[in-house]
C-alpha cells in the first residue's frame, strides 16, 4: 500500500466520524414569535404576533330577570294576554385593536351583542359598535357625540329609560381637537333617520325620506374633579306631503360631573339639561315606555309647526363598600305639541330608578333595580309604569 493510498483513507476515516458526531449535536429550535403583553393602552392587550398592534378582546355575560309593569291599567299585571314576567340572556363579544402611528392612534372596535328573550327562541343579533379612529377622525357606528348622560352612566338593570339623549350607537363620522388640560371639541355628521319621530299630517303623515344628516357639535373638558360638556346639534325635519314646507329642527344641551371622593372612592353625582324644537330625540322625547304619541312637527295642510321639548336628568352613585353599591337617578320632561285634532297632545313625564348591586368577586355582580314614572297627558287621566329587574352579570 503506498502513501497515497493511506492518505485518502485516513481523510474518509476522519469524515466519516465528523458526520457522525455532527449528526450527535442538538438542532437548533425555529425561532418562536411569542405573545408579547401591551402596557401602552391598559390592562389586557396584547400585540398580535408579527406586528406592532396591540388587541384587547374582551365581553360579557348578563341574565335577567324582569318584573313587567306592573303600574296603572292597562298594564303587563292588569292584562292576562301580557307577560307579567319575562327573562333574557345576553352576550357581549368585544374587541379592541390599537396601532400607534406616525398619524396618530388607529384603532378599530368592534362590540357585538347576542340577545334571547323568553319565550326562548332564536337568537337576536346587534352590531351595537363598529367603528374605526385614524388620528382625530371617528368613522362608523358609535355613540353619538352629543349623548352625555346615558342609561349605562346611572342604571344597572335599565329597567326602562329615562328622559335624556341617549340613542346607543348611530352612524357617525367626527373630528376631535384636543387643546390640552382635558379640553376638547368635536364635530360629527351623523345619522339622523335613527332620531327622526316623524311628522303628523291631517292627511299622509309620518317623515319623508332621510335627506340631510344631523349635524353635531360638542365643546368637553374632563379632569380630575370630572368632566362637564355642551352640546348642539341640527335635524331636518321633513314632511312626507309633497306640499308642505320643511323645518331645521334644532337641540341644545348642557351636563356636568362631579367626582366625590370625600364620600367614597368612585362616588359621583350627574345633571343635564335640554332644549329641543323640532328634535325632540336630543331631549328624550321618544324614550320612555308608554308615552303618548310624540312627533317632531305637526302639518295641517297649510304650515308645519315644530313640537318643543326641555328634559332635566340627574344621576348619583354611591359605594358603600367596595362590594356594595347603589345608583339613583330621576328625570323630567315636558312635551309641547302643536294639535291639529288628529290626536296630539301636550305631555308630562318623570321618572325615577333605584338599584343595590352587590360585587362579591371582581367582574361578577348580582343586583337588583325598580324604576317609576308618571305620565300626564293634557286633556287624558294621569297613569303610570313600574318595573324590577334582577340580573347577575359577569365581565371578563
Amino acid at each position: 500500500m503506498n502513501l497515497k493510498s493511506i492518505m485518502l483513507g485516513a481523510a474518509a476515516a476522519a469524515a466519516a466520524v465528523t458526520g457522525a458526531q455532527a449528526a450527535d449535536l442538538p438542532v437548533a429550535p425555529e425561532p418562536v414569535d411569542y405573545v408579547r403583553v401591551c402596557d401602552a393602552f391598559g390592562t389586557g392587550f396584547y400585540y398580535i404576533p408579527g406586528t406592532e398592534t396591540c388587541l384587547r378582546v374582551f365581553g360579557r355575560v348578563r341574565v335577567d330577570f324582569n318584573f313587567n309593569d306592573y303600574g296603572d291599567a292597562p298594564s303587563n299585571w292588569s292584562q292576562r294576554n301580557l307577560n307579567d314576567t319575562n327573562t333574557r340572556a345576553r352576550g357581549y363579544y368585544r374587541m379592541d385593536a390599537r396601532t400607534n402611528t406616525e398619524y396618530g392612534l388607529v384603532r378599530a372596535y368592534l362590540d357585538t351583542r347576542v340577545t334571547s328573550d323568553s319565550p326562548h327562541g332564536n337568537a337576536s343579533v346587534n352590531l351595537w359598535n363598529a367603528y374605526i379612529q385614524f388620528g382625530n377622525f371617528t368613522f362608523g357606528k358609535a355613540d353619538s357625540f352629543y349623548d352625555y348622560i346615558t342609561t349605562s352612566t346611572h342604571s344597572y338593570g335599565a329597567v326602562f329609560d329615562l328622559n335624556s339623549s341617549d340613542k346607543g350607537s348611530q352612524w357617525v363620522a367626527a373630528y376631535t381637537a384636543a387643546f390640552g388640560n382635558g379640553v376638547s371639541a368635536s364635530i360629527s355628521v351623523e345619522d339622523g333617520s335613527v332620531r327622526s319621530l316623524g311628522v303628523r299630517g291631517t292627511g299622509v303623515s309620518g317623515q319623508a325620506g332621510h335627506r340631510m344628516p344631523d349635524l353635531v357639535a360638542n365643546l368637553r373638558v374632563d379632569q380630575g374633579w370630572g368632566s362637564a360638556k355642551i352640546m348642539a346639534a341640527l335635524h331636518e325635519v321633513r314632511p312626507l306631503e309633497a306640499a308642505a314646507d320643511g323645518k331645521l329642527g334644532w337641540a341644545v344641551g348642557a351636563g356636568v360631573t362631579v367626582n366625590l371622593p370625600m364620600l367614597a372612592a368612585g362616588d359621583k353625582i350627574a345633571f343635564q339639561a335640554a332644549y329641543a324644537d323640532g328634535a325632540l330625540s336630543y331631549a328624550g322625547g321618544d324614550l320612555g315606555g308608554f308615552r303618548p304619541a310624540t312627533w317632531d312637527a305637526a302639518y295641517n295642510g297649510v304650515s308645519t309647526r315644530t313640537a318643543k321639548a326641555w328634559s332635566v336628568i340627574g344621576s348619583f352613585q354611591h359605594n358603600w363598600t367596595p362590594q356594595w353599591q347603589t345608583n339613583i337617578a330621576a328625570s323630567y320632561i315636558d312635551v309641547d305639541q302643536f294639535n291639529i285634532g288628529t290626536g296630539l297632545r301636550d305631555w308630562t313625564r318623570w321618572g325615577v330608578v333605584g338599584n343595590l348591586v352587590w360585587k362579591p368577586v371582581s367582574g361578577l355582580q348580582f343586583g337588583v333595580e325598580t324604576g317609576y314614572a308618571a305620565y300626564s297627558p293634557s286633556g287624558l287621566a294621569d297613569y303610570d309604569e313600574m318595573r324590577t329587574v334582577f340580573r347577575v352579570q359577569r365581565d371578563f
